[in-house]
């Protein structure tokens, strides 16, 4: 339980296990008892339940997804860039420091739906504006080897890949294309990475030809927000890993806080009276590399993407290797809404 002001809050859990209809009914149970959510996890499920959030609810949802389709809304407001541009400053990230040219091949591995799709279309716009051509391998989240689809891209002779999947698919591409000698760098989406990865046998071809693009520096930076974040979630849960699925919630967290502290001094602590004080943060820092800006429901809160590698060496297991940043090609491209 925290206090706010003078309020007390506490948190309220449901599980819906990545399966859609526990979501909507978790979603169900919680909506009339509670001012809004900190965090609902995966695009397809908060989907399942826009429609309710915009017509009746309007409680403030705070999703750990990035798909494009959930823009547009005051209440599902989306914290950090979205896929199409994560995608975009990747695809960057592979030609200016990883030899990716004008005229080249790309691979792109995907999961069917939403989450894949939206990356996709983002591989397809810069490969437009950048001279790439992109070879799709669309996968189903329960694929797991990835043999057939490096043997595919490697037959295309594809100089880089893309994969927005899970981090089990990430780890077996870029394990089999180590085996057999395919040495292209690989980048995922922030999605695509379990620190747990290092310690498989792909370990060592993680740490030397993957990268991941994420929405905010990692948990092992050194930054003071950042240690004393380590050392508060270490404290409260000794027993737990650290990862960045820690910062994501974390930065939720602190934004609705934010956005309840800014109510309260409107004196409208009502679900909108919430979500009119989110459109009134346009420079969020939680000291984790990217400002955030909620004052256009339209657009994501950054457009910008950090660079990471694996690292079994650093907390958390992912190294910084180019600060946010957003690609010109990301600067140029406004993704529809839904």
């Amino acid at each position: 339980m925290k206090t706010v002001l003078r309020y007390k809050l506490s948190l309220t859990v449901r599980d819906h296990g990545c399966a859609p209809q526990k979501a909507v009914a978790g979603y169900t149970e919680l909506a009339p008892k509670v001012l809004g959510f900190t965090q609902f996890i995966g695009s397809p499920f908060v989907a399942a339940v826009k429609q309710r959030i915009d017509g009746q609810d309007k409680g403030l949802v705070l999703p750990q997804a990035w798909s494009a389709s959930l823009l547009g809304s005051p209440y599902v407001r989306v914290i950090g860039s979205t896929y199409y541009l994560e995608t975009i400053n990747a695809i960057d990230f592979l030609m200016k420091e990883k030899g990716l040219k004008k005229g080249d091949k790309l691979g792109h591995v995907y999961f069917e739906g939403d989450y894949g799709e939206s990356a996709l279309k983002g591989s397809r716009y810069m490969a437009g504006k950048s001279g790439l051509t992109v070879v799709e391998q669309k996968i189903k989240p329960t694929d797991n080897d990835m043999t057939a689809q490096v043997a595919a891209l490697k037959k295309a002779g594809v100089k880089g890949i893309v994969i927005s999947a899970g981090p089990r698919q990430a780890a077996s591409l870029v394990g089999v294309a180590a085996a057999g000698g395919f040495d292209v760098p690989v980048i995922g989406n922030n999605s695509a990475f379990a620190p747990q990865l290092l310690a498989t046998q792909a370990g060592p071809a993680l740490m030397k030809n993957y990268y991941v693009a994420s929405p905010s520096l990692p948990i092992g930076a050194e930054t003071t927000e950042a240690q004393k974040l380590v050392a508060d979630y270490k404290a409260a849960y000794p027993k737990d890993s650290l990862d960045n699925g820690v910062v994501a919630g974390w930065t939720a967290a602190s934004v609705f806080g934010d956005a309840l502290k800014k109510a309260c001094a409107s004196k409208d602590l009502t679900r909108e009276g919430v979500d009119k004080a989110l459109l009134t943060i346009d420079a969020f820092d939680n000291g984790f590399g990217v400002t955030q800006d909620f004052s256009d429901p339209k657009a994501p809160s950054s457009n910008r993407s950090v660079i990471l590698q694996p690292d079994k060496s650093v907390t958390g297991g992912m190294k910084i290797v180019r600060e946010a940043q957003e690609s010109e090609v990301a600067k140029g491209y406004t993704p529809p809404a839904a």
